[in-house]
């Protein structure tokens, strides 16, 4: 797919009906093959200031990359208002911005204010606020609108802050990034496991390896289920599954998951 000139394929998964209220997060998977556009998102105080509806936060799990895929996120300095404006308009923000490597399965958090971007042989998992608010900064020859005075605007000029790092929250579940917008999540469920998810609020599931019966669905690798105002049974295979779990809220729900006692599995099975 070519998403607006850029050299990248997108999947974006979406709800089923076309008539249901839109969601608040967007899962979407990135295949990047060339280095992208240098970026910054409005929060939501300024994305509304402009007419639209809300900002964009978002964090990035990557799937796959080759041994020299990388990543920018902030700068390398501080850069003065005025400082952010000229490396803008003579592109010497190529130069600027921190790249940093990535290998399969690193987590990074993108803020709204932070300048980022996305190099080549990565594929990346994005949850993000649903909002399609983007200001380029640098387009690497592809010649598209730059938008200058927003990107200034909004943008955090300066350094990336300290990520806080993974943190394990069970057996089952590990805390990836925890923000005022979502909270996203890794679960690994053993093989020929029982569990209850809590969907009571919006809920997204990316399968990452594995395969599982959720609910009446079968769930395998790739695949992405939206769930909300709901329990959703889960049950495991002999291969077990590892997914991605982002929800709406600002700290991990402690009732994410319940597992079902081995009496209750076989109940569920007869």
């Amino acid at each position: 797919m070519d998403h607006d000139g850029e050299a990248i394929g997108e999947i974006w998964f979406q709800r089923a009906s076309t008539t249901a209220p839109d969601p608040a997060l967007l899962f979407k998977l990135l295949f990047a093959n060339q280095t992208l556009s240098i970026q910054v998102h409005p929060d939501d105080v300024f994305a509304r200031s402009i007419g639209l509806p809300h900002g964009k936060t978002e964090a990035w799990y990557v799937l796959a990359a080759t041994n020299d895929a990388k990543v920018a996120v902030g700068l390398k300095r501080c850069l003065t208002t005025q400082q952010l404006r000229i490396s803008i308009e003579d592109g010497s923000i190529s130069e600027l911005v921190r790249w940093q490597p990535v290998q399969k399965g690193d987590v990074v958090f993108v803020p709204a204010g932070m300048i980022h971007a996305i190099g080549p042989g990565v594929v990346i998992a994005e949850i993000q606020q649903s909002s399609d608010a983007t200001f380029r900064l640098f387009d690497y020859g592809r010649e598209r609108e730059l938008h200058v005075d927003n990107a200034v605007a909004v943008a955090q000029a300066g350094p990336a802050g300290r990520q806080a790092p993974s943190r394990r929250l069970s057996d089952s579940r590990t805390l990836l990034i925890a923000s005022p917008t979502f909270v996203l999540e890794r679960i690994d469920l053993a093989p020929n496991s029982g569990w209850d998810l809590d969907a009571t609020g919006e809920t997204w599931l990316l399968v990452l390896e594995g395969q599982a019966q959720l609910g009446s669905m079968h769930a395998s690798a790739g695949e992405a289920f939206f769930l909300a105002a709901d329990r959703a049974a889960i049950e495991t295979d002999a291969v077990g599954l590892t997914g991605l779990v982002a929800y709406v809220a600002t700290e991990p729900r402690s009732s994410l998951l319940a597992r079902h006692s081995p009496k209750q599995l076989m109940e569920a099975r007869s």
